[in-house]
């Protein structure tokens, strides 16, 4: 699996970005938000029960992640027209303020390192990948367990001090002075 202090991969994907068929498919790649913070998440499919919890709570949260010079991606093994689906019949899901990328040959999660052996879906990974396109963050949950969309906005606040901060530490709070 792709680890701290690595390139993130180069992708180019389809992605579902509104509800309008006029306008829905654009696509998304690295060089898309350059010189902005990725905060990309992945699931394993659409349509399905733990997902969406997750992926409302980073629409909930999506104003913070930009007031903090950060893009949030979604991505799933699932095509953008599923994507689409999924937001138009999903009431938590008809508004979301970023794009459902659509990794259907399974390129970028494969180059992640993040398809499920098991399952050949995408594992419930989340990367903070810094403005050089460093991985700067990596979390990995079993599929049946929804992560803590706050943390990772708690993450991305602590390495964009770029000091040393201790356990739980909190937006505000001092960081630690090496001695």
């Amino acid at each position: 699996m792709l680890n701290i202090g690595q390139k993130f991969p180069a992708f180019n994907l389809k992605a579902a970005v509104s509800n309008d068929i006029k306008t829905v498919f654009q696509d998304i790649g690295n060089d898309t938000y350059k010189g902005k913070w990725l905060v990309m998440f992945f699931w394993p499919k659409d349509f399905t029960f733990v997902c969406p919890t997750e992926i409302a709570e980073f629409g909930k949260v999506n104003k913070e992640f930009a007031d903090r010079d950060a893009q949030v991606l979604g991505a799933s093994i699932d095509s953008e027209f599923v994507h689409l689906a999924w937001r138009q019949n999903h009431k938590d899901l008809n508004n979301l303020p970023f794009p459902m990328l659509a990794d259907i040959k399974r390129e970028l999660s494969s180059a992640l390192g993040i398809l499920d052996p098991a399952e050949g879906v995408a594992q419930r990974a989340t990367y903070i990948v810094d403005p050089q396109g460093i991985v700067r963050f990596v979390m990995v949950t079993d599929l049946n367990v929804g992560r803590n969309v706050k943390e990772v906005l708690r993450v991305l606040d602590a390495l964009q001090t770029d000091e040393l901060c201790p356990c739980n530490w909190e937006k505000g709070q001092d960081t630690l002075k090496a001695a």
